[in-house]
């Protein structure tokens, strides 16, 4: 099989490249390389698959037709993985029209070649942030009038959306994957887990923006990426939206308290005003996960964190 997978570069992506090259696997991939953080992280990410003869990457845009044109001419596609999207709930605010362009036009182009190219299958990287603010204890695929609240997340949706259009016309298989929190070795430099990581370490203050309350459904990398390979293989209906997460939603005081036990250092924790964008709770109800996927998270957020702080001293 010859999996392509555009963000092929970045945290998840490296991290799926390589499990699927240690299954035998064909791996194409795709990055820009964009500034968003150091490209050298992502360099780095991918240095150990470079040279490895069923490992290709290139350096290319979603948003650039020619170059998409050539990486599908040159190589029989069976599935794309799409994980390439401007990312990052409060920096949507910023510059709404970047992500608009790279996280639904992009989307756009990469199924306009995949039906050029009869390509079966995609594989779409979504988010548990389309849920927006709700009250449920857990939050279910079937949820109707969905009300996201950024303009990262409004993407996401308009990209399921969009996708879905696309099985309805043609013999494309799509799964939406809508991830919940993900962390752990090669995280963004961005994201909590890395960022308190850094704060208490270096006794740099650690801001927490309202009152830490707020709950997180974390999953660690290796069970995304178990979920991902799984959706591959997935053939039984034509689409399908399926949450990914680690079911044990955590408060944000309790992810800092496990990174301070782990390190054995206390924060300096200082207290800042709730930022634009950022829900309350994120919960996955995982059952259509384990009925259509064999989904079960196997990797305690203790024992997560551990592997981040392992990974983070050597790296």
């Amino acid at each position: 099989m010859v999996v392509l997978i555009t963000g092929g570069a970045g945290f998840i992506g490296s991290t799926l490249a390589e499990k699927l090259l240690n299954a035998g696997e064909r791996v194409i991939t795709i990055d820009n390389f964009d500034n968003y953080y150091d490209i050298q992280l992502k360099k780095q990410n991918i240095s150990t698959l470079i040279g490895n003869s069923n490992y290709k990457i290139y350096t290319a845009d979603i948003l650039d037709n020619k170059s998409l044109d050539k990486i599908f001419e040159e190589n029989k596609i069976d599935t794309v993985v799409h994980l390439a999207a401007c990312v990052g709930v409060r920096n949507s605010f910023k510059n709404p029209a970047k992500y608009i362009n790279t996280n639904i036009k992009g989307t756009i182009n990469i199924l306009k070649k995949i039906k050029k190219y009869n390509v079966e299958k995609i594989i779409f990287a979504s988010s548990s942030s389309v849920y927006g603010n709700r009250r449920e204890v857990k939050f279910k695929e079937d949820f109707t009038n969905l009300q996201p609240i950024s303009p990262y997340a409004v993407t996401k949706l308009t990209a399921e959306k969009i996708i879905y259009s696309f099985t309805k016309n043609s013999n494309l298989h799509a799964v939406c994957l809508r991830f919940f929190t993900v962390y752990g070795p090669r995280q963004r430099p961005d994201l909590a887990i890395r960022k308190f990581t850094d704060s208490i370490k270096n006794n740099t203050p650690l801001y927490i923006y309202g009152d830490g309350s707020t709950i997180r459904d974390y999953t660690y990398i290796d069970d995304v990426v178990s979920g991902i390979c799984a959706a591959i293989k997935y053939e039984k209906t034509p689409y399908e939206i399926i949450n990914i997460g680690g079911n044990n939603p955590i408060k944000l005081y309790d992810a800092v308290t496990t990174i301070e036990k782990v390190l054995n250092k206390k924060a300096t924790i200082k207290h800042c005003p709730p930022q634009k964008g950022d829900v309350k709770k994120t919960a996955a109800d995982i059952t259509k996960a384990r009925n259509l996927l064999n989904y079960n998270p196997q990797i305690s957020f203790e024992h997560g964190i551990k592997n981040f702080i392992d990974w983070y001293y050597k790296n």
